[in-house]
This record gives C-alpha cells, structure tokens and sequence, in this order.
C-alpha cells in the first residue's frame, strides 16, 4: 500500500502525478508489483530505483506534481526529516492506475476514500 497526503490523490486519478519520492532503508517495492492507494484505488508499479536528491531536475520533479525540482525536495524535507537526518536512501516509485487511464472505481472516488453521490 502508498499512502499519499490528500492534497495529491486529485493528481493521482487524473494521471498527473505518476511518480513518488519515498526514502526507505531499503528498497519495499518492485517493478511490476500491484498496490493499492486508498482514495484512488489499484495501481502498477512501473519501476523502482534509486535516486539522489540534489541531482533531481525540474523534468524530474513534474510526474510526482511539482514544477520545480526545489519545491519536490522542500516537501521531501517536511515529510520526512527523521528519515533523511538518519541517512535512509531515496528512491523514485513510477506508478500508472490499473485499467487504460485510470478506472472508473479511481475516478468514482472523492478525497475521503468513499463513493461520490451520482
């Protein structure tokens, strides 16, 4: 499972954002893989590697929603300072919604998880 804040699932569902930054101390997904993102529902997970943090560019930091490489890497110190202050390594997670452009059950869904009254 990936959770995202809620801001970021409209981005998610529309097929914006279709990449994430996580720090782990070692690598928790694989390429291939299926997970599930609550809000938005099944993905793919298309690659994972590993990335340094002061190398990332703006065109890097535009399928994870941000338009600067700067903001990406100022949001990925306010979430996760105990993380990067012990060293945990940073890796790019490049994820497309399961069904062609997303599916209906992603789309159907408002920021709480739940159904959207039809």
């Amino acid at each position: 499972m990936l959770l995202f804040k809620k801001r970021f699932l409209p981005a998610i569902r529309s097929g914006e954002k279709t990449q994430t930054i996580r720090l782990w101390k070692h690598r928790r997904m694989r390429a291939g893989q299926r997970s599930y993102i609550p809000g938005v529902g099944h993905i793919r997970v298309k690659a994972v590697e590993p990335v340094e943090l002061d190398r990332l560019t703006d065109a890097d930091a535009r399928p994870d929603g941000f338009q600067s490489a700067r903001q990406l890497r100022e949001e990925i110190a306010r979430l996760y300072p105990e993380q990067l202050a012990a060293g945990y390594r940073a890796y790019r997670v490049v994820f497309e919604l399961e069904g062609a452009g997303g599916n209906d059950e992603c789309r159907n869904r408002n920021d709480e998880g739940t159904s959207k009254p039809k």
